[in-house]
């Protein structure tokens, strides 16, 4: 693989994941001073400007990952974990507009439990042909397990 194909490929794949955050991005940030803002949270929320230097690092780990894939694998020979590197993104988009854009937080949090296990597949998936690419999945897990619970208690306190 020369040089230029594997950068260039590299950019597709930070392409498409800051694509998606600016998508959620999009979606997420009409509500966040008004009705964000008014909800009842827990004290552990982290401050508002904490998300988005969070998200791009993370978008930025898993372009990487799937980058890595790519490379370690090719396209055909990773069909099923680039599946399900694009069914968690899909996932990840759609999450911000049932919490943000619908204002639903109780269809959010079930729709994070299937980001959550999409994001493990793909963790799983990625782990079986590059061990970096999974470790580099793991932060993502991590901080969607904290935005699940995190969902989760915003949902029950404004109930």
């Amino acid at each position: 693989m020369t040089n230029i194909r594997s950068v260039l490929s590299l950019a597709v794949f930070c392409g498409i994941c800051l694509g998606a955050e600016l998508l959620a991005s999009m979606l997420t940030r009409p509500s966040v001073q008004g009705w964000y803002a008014n909800l009842s949270k827990p004290p552990w929320t982290p401050p508002n400007w904490l998300f988005g230097p969070v998200w791009t690092l993370l978008y930025l780990m898993m372009a990487l990952a799937a980058w890595l894939v790519w490379r370690q694998a090719g396209l055909a020979a990773a069909k099923v974990p680039m599946a399900w590197f694009v069914i968690q993104l899909m996932l990840n988009v759609t999450w911000s507009g049932l919490f943000f854009s619908l204002r639903m937080p109780g269809a959010a949090f079930l729709e994070i439990l299937l980001l959550w296990c999409a994001i493990l597949a793909t963790l799983i998936a990625f782990w079986r042909l590059t061990s970096l690419a999974g470790w580099l999945m793991l932060p993502y897990l991590v901080w969607v397990t904290y935005a699940a619970a995190l969902n989760l208690a915003i949902w029950r306190m404004n109930a």
